[in-house]
């Protein structure tokens, strides 16, 4: 079986010397030449226009899909890192702000972390200019810099007061997986990017949630963009049914793709979030385990990127990324253009369904009471519930679930045929809530009920 294989030169040392227009010239005259060769060999997909007559690497890239490209050897190593989440700047996860750039999250050890800074604060001036009413890309834009390089930030924190803090630039990596155990021993694992590292990250949070009690699980590729294909198929094979990673045809072949088998498996009942932004590696990931019913996709239908790059080094250390195949899941089904239906798709986010359908697995002998119900009062709400029910209710038998969350704490009182819920803070607009009533453990013949809540704005 042939497999793709990226080549990778590393220069180490190299004399500086002056490089004329003629050997500019010459140079990309060469580069040309070995692109238009590599292309001819291994391009998997339309030429638009005639290659042998183009003059230029922007004239050749401009004849091929979207996905192939030229890098230098810089833009390569930028490109590498982004799949690795790693970049240089002052260690900060950021969203927009009326007041300026919110901090969502320091990553340990940044510049940012040593200089104190805390989730909540706010950004709202770099270098002695004012970001406020900026984009999230343009602040980027600013506090990204050189390894070593150092950054004035003005914070607003949560007491109202500001500071200017001298921060150093250093690389960092943000969190590919994200693990959490919610309500009913339902663990959560979030993968943002195919990285190299990406299978072990997803194994450790696994195991970690199973020793916690995690008897069910959702892994969550909304957003991710995809990245290294080994990394789909040793992803493959962390489900028991999932024999093979996907279909993959080249220019003058076409391969069945094993999963690589792993000694940690997810249960069969596992569920995959995705939506139209989950391209890539997470196509081919969900579409084997949708096709070998390896596990139950949720959400929308994914971005359809069914096309698979490869990685040329060049003579003078650059790279040309390039579609060098097209892949499908095992049944055949086309990607490209087209994207993975999931199984059961939503139209609010998809943790809500699939966390209310593990827990109504979880309690599956309960009864639900009526439909799903819409809410807009935040501050308490009334169930009606059948008069046969009342006496069985005992207080502590009730629960208020955050779908995709914990339990909410909560105060509910029996009066008649309704139970009416006081939740101690506030419920969250365009959240959805699970209200689970057990049943008498001290009486036989009784049953559990659940009611499933929505909230609007």
């Amino acid at each position: 079986m042939k497999k793709l294989v990226w080549s990778f030169v590393f220069v180490l040392g190299f004399f500086l010397l002056p490089i004329t227009t003629t050997q500019a010239a010459n140079n990309e005259q060469q580069l040309i030449k070995e692109m238009k060769k590599i292309i001819e060999d291994t391009y998997v997909g339309t030429i638009n226009g005639n290659l042998e007559k183009a003059t230029s690497i922007s004239e050749i890239i401009d004849m091929l899909d979207p996905y192939s490209t030229y890098f230098t050897k810089q833009e390569f190593e930028d490109y590498m890192n982004s799949i690795n989440l790693s970049t240089i700047g002052i260690g900060v996860v950021i969203e927009e702000h009326e007041d300026g750039i919110h901090i969502l999250q320091v990553i340990e050890g940044s510049g940012a972390f040593e200089a104190g800074i805390k989730a909540g604060d706010i950004i709202i001036a770099v270098n002695g200019a004012s970001i406020i009413g900026r984009s999230t890309q343009e602040a980027s834009s600013l506090l990204i810099g050189n390894e070593g390089s150092q950054v004035n930030v003005t914070f607003k924190h949560s007491d109202e007061t500001t500071t200017t803090k001298t921060i150093t630039r250093k690389k960092f990596t943000l969190p590919n997986v994200q693990s959490e155990l919610l309500f009913g021993n339902v663990g959560y694992i979030s993968l943002a990017s195919f990285s190299e590292d990406g299978t072990q990250l997803v194994k450790k949070a696994l195991i970690d949630l199973k020793q916690r009690g995690a008897t069910s699980f959702i892994l969550d590729l909304q957003n991710n963009g995809g990245g290294y294909v080994t990394t789909a198929e040793e992803l493959t094979g962390l489900f028991p049914s999932a024999k093979i990673a996907y279909l993959l045809e080249e220019a003058h072949t076409s391969y069945t793709i094993p999963a690589a088998n792993q000694d940690t498996k997810f249960p069969k009942n596992t569920r995959i979030l995705v939506n139209r932004y989950s391209a890539s590696a997470s196509e081919m990931l969900s579409a084997s385990l949708k096709d070998q019913k390896a596990a139950i996709l949720y959400g929308e239908t994914t971005y359809g990127k069914g096309a698979m790059q490869g990685f040329y080094t060049l003579h003078d250390g650059s790279y040309l990324k390039l579609t060098v195949g097209k892949f499908t899941g095992p049944a055949g089904q086309v990607i490209h253009e087209v994207g993975v239906k999931p199984n059961i798709q939503t139209t609010t986010a998809p943790i809500f369904q699939a966390h209310f359908d593990a827990l109504k697995e979880k309690y599956s002998k309960y009864k639900q009471l009526s439909s799903t119900k819409s809410m807009t009062d935040t501050q308490k709400f009334t169930i009606k519930i059948p008069s046969a029910l009342t006496p069985q209710i005992a207080k502590g038998n009730i629960q208020l679930v955050a779908l995709g969350a914990k339990e909410v704490p909560a105060t509910v009182k029996v009066e008649g045929s309704s139970i009416i819920v006081t939740p101690s803070n506030p419920l969250l607009a365009d959240q959805e809530y699970l209200l689970l009533i057990h049943p008498n453990a001290h009486s036989k013949g009784q049953k559990g009920f659940y009611q499933h809540i929505k909230l609007k704005k």
